[in-house]
């Protein structure tokens, strides 16, 4: 895919790796269109390069809205990356319900809805990217992710899925698992996060794989090596693995210190 004079759509682009990519798609001669709910973030993000779109993911009419006003500045749009997400540990402990289906709508209903302000019109075309940022914490069930990687792995089943479907009309559906990637959401996390990329590396990451085409995008190299060998232990190791650090007298009994956890893409 050239990405020069495409037409992008980021959303989630206020930060974190959603802010990386637009600037790395504006540097490779994309005509970019930003969205997110916080305005005067995306501002500074746009820098004046880019079509300011403020959306909610929650909310279909939004995005429709949204979609529609980044065709009617910049024209039909080419490509548009998901990569609007939410993150919080959750803990057996104390269950929060709230956390959890605030992950499920910014996160698993977020991509609908973006998926929905944009498949009509591709098909119609016979063209167009749909780009869908997960994370490897979608592989495995993780300690601590247990809303987060619930919703990462119903995304990589929703784009697969959304792929098959698409077979053969002219639309694309990549997916993008990135691992620990250092944003303000990952800040804050407590525990290791192993072979850890600055967000410019992971832009520079996502636009080399779209400009390949590749279906699946995962990084950085070691990670993905790390979580895809990890789908093929067998259930209970795996759980026994975790346990066992759970148990261990020398670490928190928290189950919000159980790791690896992977961290949300902004």
């Amino acid at each position: 895919m050239n990405l020069n004079g495409t037409v992008a759509w980021v959303v989630g682009a206020s930060s974190g790796i959603g802010a990386a990519v637009a600037r790395e798609l504006v540097s490779r001669g994309a005509r970019v269109a930003i969205s997110a709910r916080r305005e005067a973030q995306l501002a500074d993000v746009s820098g004046g390069r880019m079509l300011v779109v403020p959306a909610d993911v929650t909310d279909v009419a939004s995005m429709a809205a949204a979609a529609a006003r980044v065709r009617g500045e910049l024209g039909p749009i080419d490509l548009v990356i998901l990569s609007a997400g939410y993150w919080q540990q959750m803990r057996a402990t104390d269950w929060d319900a709230d956390s959890f289906n605030r992950h499920v709508q910014v996160n698993l209903v977020g991509m609908s809805n973006g998926i929905s302000a944009v498949l009509p019109e591709m098909l119609a075309r016979q063209s167009g990217v749909i780009a869908g940022v997960a994370s490897v914490a979608g592989y495995r069930g993780l300690a601590g992710a247990e809303a987060y990687g619930a919703t990462k792995a119903g995304q990589i089943n929703l784009l697969e899925a959304l792929r098959i479907r698409v077979a053969g009309t002219g639309v694309h559906v990549t997916t993008v698992c990135p691992g620990f990637v250092r944003t303000e959401m990952t800040a804050g996390n407590d525990f290791p996060m192993p072979f850890i990329v600055e967000a410019d590396a992971a832009g520079r990451a996502i636009c080399d794989g779209l400009e390949r085409e590749r279906t699946e995008i995962v990084f950085p190299a070691r990670m993905a090596i790390l979580m895809k060998a990890a789908r093929f232990v067998p259930v209970r190791m795996w759980v026994a693995l975790f346990a066992r650090a759970v148990r261990d007298p020398g670490r928190s009994r928290d189950p919000r210190h159980v790791q690896p956890s992977a961290q949300p893409p902004t």
